[in-house]
């Protein structure tokens, strides 16, 4: 996978898609998160409201991220439109239950699929190949998002079986194990909670990402990492992974109130200062954001706090959402407010004084 491209800020995208700024064409890719499709800076729909869009370098982080192209100003092509085979070819993809069409479905529409092949390649500069894994684990992640199992998810999607798909995942987030350095090597693994799947990735310094799959962003999150640490993410097994599930087990039976896995949070110095303020606070209680930045030595940095609170990669063992507005309220929260709701909820019950546990 070639390394991830950094994109202006948010709002300097969206005003050049809102002004359709052609000098922004190969510069970015806008998704719509309601209508899940990508589209170019120049596309002629409708536009938008600013909080439903996200930005992508490729096509294929778009792809992965569960985005299908426009049909309107067709983001997969160059300048020159693609063939009718190769449109078909997409079609065809978008058409079939798993997301993928095999060598010999090609023939029976009366498509050679070596033609097939170096059309889509020419026209994309991606194989077919390449295009349907993207697109498949795109549309697998979405599901897994909405509340599917790996399992029935890995079925559905054409995939041998779960292990065949988080082989797809190593393929699309890493290079295979047999290609990467021991010593960068971090595994990736899903934890089933009463609140939804989490992915958890860890390497021998530690845990590095805890969130719950359906978080906007958790796959760019995983690219992050990659870069920061110079790893690759694969699925498997680690001794802080297998710590992690079975404290999380604990924690929402309401056994556990502090959990003890080392972890390795990457991040600035103002965003790490942020985040151990964060495991400070005890559990069943909350801070208000003016609070967390007067303890970090930055008082009347609220916002600065909201933006260090909002990019923690730890879920619930780095307790962001024991964050709240000064007057006690509740706000956004990656995971989503009835979440954030529910973990304090469970942490309140399960103190000394509380009811005891929620789940399980």
């Amino acid at each position: 996978m070639e390394p991830a491209r950094r994109l202006p800020p948010p709002p300097v995208l969206y005003r050049a898609l809102v002004a359709r700024d052609a000098s922004y064409e190969g510069v970015f890719l806008a998704a719509v998160r309601t209508t899940r499709i990508f589209c170019r800076p120049t596309c002629s729909a409708r536009k938008p409201k600013e909080g439903h869009v996200e930005y992508f370098a490729t096509p294929s982080e778009a792809l992965t991220a569960g985005y299908r192209p426009c049909k309107v100003c067709r983001p997969l092509e160059g300048s020159r439109p693609a063939p009718a085979l190769v449109r078909r070819l997409v079609e065809a993809v978008e058409r079939a239950p798993s997301g993928r069409v095999t060598d010999k479905e090609l023939t029976a529409m009366g498509v050679e699929p070596g033609t097939a092949r170096r059309q889509f390649h020419r026209a994309f500069g991606m194989t077919f190949q390449a295009y349907q894994r993207a697109r498949r684990m795109g549309m697998a992640l979405q599901e897994i998002k909405g509340g599917s199992t790996v399992a029935a998810t890995a079925a559905a999607r054409g995939y041998d079986s779960p292990s065949g798909f988080r082989e797809a995942f190593a393929r699309t987030f890493g290079v295979p194990p047999t290609e990467a350095d021991p010593a960068t090597l971090l595994r990736a693994h899903w934890i089933e909670t009463p609140l939804g799947t989490m992915l958890a990735v860890a390497g021998d310094g530690g845990l590095l990402v805890l969130e719950f799959v359906e978080r906007a962003g958790l796959e760019r999150e995983l690219q992050r990492v990659r870069r920061k640490v110079g790893g690759t993410v694969v699925p498997g097994e680690h001794p802080v992974l297998q710590a992690v599930e079975e404290q999380l087990r604990r924690y929402y039976e309401g056994t556990l109130r502090s959990f003890d896995v080392p972890l390795d949070l990457r991040g600035s110095e103002f965003e790490r200062a942020v985040w151990q303020a964060l495991l400070r606070i005890p559990c069943g209680e909350t801070r208000s954001y003016a609070q967390i930045a007067a303890e970090v030595g930055a008082p009347g940095s609220a916002r600065a706090v909201g933006r260090a609170n909002g990019a923690n990669p730890v879920a619930v063992i780095v307790p962001c959402h024991r964050v709240v507005r000064a007057d006690g309220s509740l706000c956004g929260y990656g995971g989503g407010v009835w979440r954030k709701q529910r973990l304090l909820e469970l942490e309140r019950a399960s103190a000394p004084s509380g009811a005891g546990k929620l789940f399980w």
